[in-house]
């Protein structure tokens, strides 16, 4: 080789290592600095459920607030537990949460199923439309769609129990359907979210599986019981988990207003969300909703650390951490 010719160097394997780790957490940058921003700065926050806060008028800034607040320890805390409505709010956040944790489990998994054996897919995407379209409307305008049927004058359920001879029922004055009337607003705003869910983990399922068992004389129900629902078990797990650590949360829209915000229904609509909404607008006190949340999040933490641990004993694949 003439000596006038320069040897090109290559870059060594560490460099090239560096190179694409840096690549990489370009990558994830914009998550990280999103965390830390949403996440983990307004978590200095937390120490207003321990004063009594108040706002300073000559420097209103939040630190500056937090700083200047007498420090009252768990008494923020103590209105969520001695009131005299502790006991009914508490049981009806965890006993719907159960309930629709269960039902929301069985249906969008049916639901996933049935989707996924309709040959045609236009049909099958229509009914996957219909299904998901209503995740997307708030609850104030769910609110007036059940309006529509319970309206205590021109409601169409109230018109037939008209026409029928029947007595007229004055649903936002009688707390006993809205249990059952809750449950089926929340199924009916939030499975097809599920459900796409489910569906999205069996169409990835290899359609060999489904052949072979064929061959070896499985029927549709066997196939559903021994390819299917084995390999939803990872996401069902992960969804289940992720629920159970929201179980002492509610959501706010469905219970505020739904049943149109009625002191008749509170027995069976109270929740916590609800009732600190309520209690820091009547007292202005941020120490008391800050104190929930901090309640409520640190019960959802020791639910899913629980649950994955059960989990976790098991099946150890199946588990998030």
């Amino acid at each position: 080789m003439p000596k006038s010719m320069t040897m090109t160097k290559l870059p060594s394997k560490g460099f090239a290592k560096k190179k694409k780790t840096l690549i990489l957490f370009t990558m994830v940058l914009p998550g990280v600095i999103w965390l830390i921003l949403l996440r983990y700065l307004p978590m200095f926050g937390i120490s207003i459920a321990f004063v009594d806060y108040k706002i300073y008028t000559k420097d209103p800034s939040l630190i500056n607030n937090i700083l200047h607040s007498k420090w009252v320890g768990l008494k923020n805390f103590e209105f969520l537990f001695k009131t005299s409505d502790s006991w009914e709010m508490i049981r009806n956040t965890i006993g719907y949460n159960v309930l629709w944790i269960a039902l929301g489990l069985v249906i969008a998994v049916s639901f996933a199923i049935m989707l996924n054996e309709i040959t045609k897919k236009f049909v099958a995407k229509t009914y996957q439309t219909l299904m998901f379209f209503p995740y997307f409307l708030s609850w104030v305008v769910a609110s007036y769609f059940l309006l529509a049927f319970l309206d205590p004058t021109r409601g169409l359920i109230v018109h037939l129990q008209k026409s029928w001879g029947m007595e007229a029922t004055n649903w936002y004055n009688t707390p006993g359907p809205w249990p059952i009337i809750l449950t089926i607003c929340n199924l009916w705003k939030n499975i097809g979210y599920s459900t796409v869910l489910y569906l999205a983990a069996i169409t990835g399922i290899d359609a060999s599986q489904y052949e072979a068992a064929s061959i070896d004389g499985a029927s549709k129900w066997q196939q559903i019981r021994y390819v299917t629902l084995p390999h939803l078990k990872p996401m069902i797990v992960i969804l289940l988990i992720m629920n159970v650590g929201k179980i002492f949360n509610s959501d706010f829209g469905l219970f505020y207003s739904v049943p149109l915000n009625s002191g008749t229904l509170f027995s069976v609509t109270q929740v916590i969300d609800t009732y600190v909404y309520r209690a820091q607008t009547a007292t202005g006190n941020i120490g008391m909703s800050t104190a929930a949340g901090l309640v409520q999040n640190i019960v959802g933490f020791i639910c899913i650390m629980i649950v994955n641990r059960i989990v976790r004993k098991i099946d150890e694949d199946s588990s998030l951490f």
